[in-house]
Parts: structure tokens; sequence; C-alpha cells
């Protein structure tokens, strides 16, 4: 199996190449370096198409882009083109269901980008962008929007546009045939200053899950005919000190809740059950900055920005604890990984 890694490069203050494939030993969970497969500036998250064998990423600069490559059975990525998205410092992409098209989130320019995909998956320009209006509580991170992470629903559930500068979560039908997103109010707001950053949803279609950036929480909601209902807050972290929750999911059977803190190194595991979610431990990662982790079969692999590594763990299946395992794969400031 390849995984691929995106990170930060130069461009932003990173170490990182571009974008690095690895092979994973699906035993042992073993990742081995097969080097850079795409020099690309500031490659910050990946996501691929839904069917066909095309891979993107968000180019995380002033004047944002997005990038797409075509994926060799062996990991090579061959360039299809790079857009801009009109939108500074886009943080995150996720393609619809369906594979007709592509959002992103412009961190710094507080807005959502819409591109069509063509029947290849190839981006064409874009159709929209939206700009969030507002600010936070607080005046260092919430001056303005901060559009964080979007993720696109299936059937009639709306696309979900989280932002951390306004505290809120904004929903969205897609028009497909204009690729233009149309508005379902009211937006769904956080209490003051809690800085959402991901969501997941559950595999019911009925439960998802926010990250708090910026007051350290988890936030469980209730998604009933598109209105998110929320049923209440829990820490992320057990620890003390400056916690920064980053990436939140699910574990792949459903039963456990996964949340990356840094600032204190960590990975919390929730049991998921009719209510809010249960601290069942939490395993420290051996860095202090994990930013993303995935699930590839029984194990989880962490990537620590600051820490310079990707580390995989064993997960138990009974009780869905990570237990780290074998030598971090070694690569500059990674930012997201890719099975």
């Amino acid at each position: 199996m390849i995984v691929h890694i995106g990170g930060y490069t130069a461009h932003s203050g990173g170490r990182g190449t571009g974008i690095v494939a690895a092979r994973r030993d699906p035993g042992t969970g073993q990742l081995t370096a097969l080097g850079t497969v795409a020099v690309t500036e500031s490659p910050s998250f990946l996501t691929r198409h839904p069917t066909h064998p095309v891979l993107y990423a968000v180019n995380e600069l002033p004047d944002g882009r997005i990038s797409a490559w075509r994926v060799g059975t062996d990991g090579d990525l061959a360039s299809v083109g790079s857009w801009p998205t009109g939108g500074a410092e886009p943080c995150h992409l996720a393609v619809a269901s369906d594979g007709g098209h592509l959002f992103v989130a412009n961190y710094g320019g507080g807005s959502v980008t819409v591109f069509p995909l063509d029947a290849e998956g190839v981006p064409g320009e874009r159709t929209d962008v939206v700009e969030h209006q507002g600010h936070g509580a607080d005046p260092q991170r919430q001056e303005h929007a901060h559009a964080h992470m979007v993720s696109p629903g299936t059937g009639a559930s709306p696309l979900l546009a989280v932002d951390l500068g306004t505290d809120s979560i904004y929903r969205y039908d897609l028009d497909a045939a204009s690729g233009r997103l149309v508005p379902r109010a009211p937006r769904v707001r956080t209490a003051p200053g809690v800085g959402p950053r991901h969501l997941t949803r559950h595999p019911d279609g009925r439960r998802c899950y926010v990250s708090g950036e910026l007051d350290a929480s988890v936030l469980a909601y209730e998604l009933t005919d598109g209105v998110l209902h929320q049923l209440g807050r829990v820490d992320a972290s057990e620890r003390g000190g400056h916690v920064q929750p980053s990436e939140i999911s699910i574990g792949p059977d459903g039963r456990f809740l996964y949340v990356a803190n840094r600032g204190v190194g960590t990975v919390t595991v929730f049991a998921i059950g009719a209510d809010l979610p249960e601290f069942v431990a939490e395993v420290e990662t051996g860095g202090e900055w994990p930013r993303h982790f995935a699930f590839v079969g029984g194990h989880l692999y962490v990537a620590d920005e600051r820490a310079d590594m990707v580390r995989t763990f064993r997960v138990d299946p009974a009780t869905g604890v990570p237990e780290a395992i074998g030598e971090p794969l070694t690569l500059g400031s990674p930012t997201c990984v890719l099975p």
C-alpha cells in the first residue's frame, strides 16, 4: 500500500519538500519512504477523488491554489494542473460524494471555494467563492473569518463549513448546475471563543463531532434534517498546559472518537455512546504538535509537524486505544497523511 504525506515547505516556514510517498507494510504497519513524488509549495492537506486515481492538494500560500495529480500504481504523481482558489492560505479540501465538485476552505481568506470536476476528476475554473463575515471573541485568532474545514454531505445532507474565526458552522446546498453554494440559514454558532477547527461525521449520518481549537473542547452534535443540534461539550485533553486540538476523526468501526492535541502531544480516545463522548484514554505521541492522523487497517498514523515525523500506532480493536510501535518515519514538517 502507498501512503502520501503532505506538509509545509520553506514557502511557509516549513522543512518539507512537497508530497512524499511511503510504502506501508500491512502486517507491521511500518512506513518506508519512497521519496518526494511532487515538488509543490506547502501541500498542507491532501485528498483523493472517490472513483478516479486523482490526488488533490491545497497550496497553503497567501495567493492560495490547489493542485492535482494522477496517481500511478507505485505512488508516483503526474501533474494535471494548478488553479487559484480566490482566497488566501487554503488549508483543507474535500470532494463531493458523487465526485462532481471539489470544495476548499481558505483559512486566511475566510472563504469557501467550489471547483467543478470533469469526468476524469480534473478541476475546471472555480464556480464560486463564498466569503464569511464577522469575527470572534479572541482578538488575536478571531479578528475575522477563518474557514478551516469543509465537509460535504451525502444525499440531502448539507455541506458543512467550519469557521474558526467566527465561531460558526455554515451550512450550504450545492446548485450542481451552476456550481454555486446556496446558504442554509441560520448558521450554527458555538459558544464564544471555541474556535471550531475540524468536524467528523459518524457513519450513522446522524451524529457529528467538532474540535474546538481555542478552548480545547470537543463538541457533540446531532444532525437532523440538515439542522445541527448541540448535545454538549467535553474536554479534549486531561493534561495541563496550553492544548490546541487539531484533527478529529471516528475510528473505522464507529465505536471510538479520536482527537489530536497539539501543545501536549497526545491523542485522546473517547467511546461513542448515545449522548456525549466518554473518555477512555489519552496517549502520548512522542512529539509536541500532532496536526493530523489517519487510520489504515488496524493502524493509526500520526503526523507531528514540529517533531518532523509520522509515527505508527497499533489500535487495540477491543479498547480502541493506540500503542506506538516501531520507529517513526522522519520527514520535514508533515501535516497530512493520506492512505
